[in-house]
């Protein structure tokens, strides 16, 4: 189980290189992220809102606690 309150830490923090998403266990999705520096901005905010309202899961469809 992955905390959800790390993973925003980490999103905040480190997002925008995609950080967030190899902590979750989305390898492609973090390299793609780490590639456009956080979808130029726009996803890594996303990212901070999805995580903040308990709407992100980890790779395996755990909820984040």
């Amino acid at each position: 189980m992955k905390s959800k309150t790390t993973t925003l830490i980490i999103s905040i923090f480190l997002g925008e290189l995609g950080i967030d998403r190899f902590y979750l266990g989305y390898i492609g999705l973090g390299f793609l992220k780490l590639v456009t520096v956080g979808g130029f901005g726009i996803w890594w905010i996303y990212d901070i809102i999805s995580i903040a309202r308990g709407k992100m899961r980890d790779a395996k469809g755990n909820a984040l606690m």
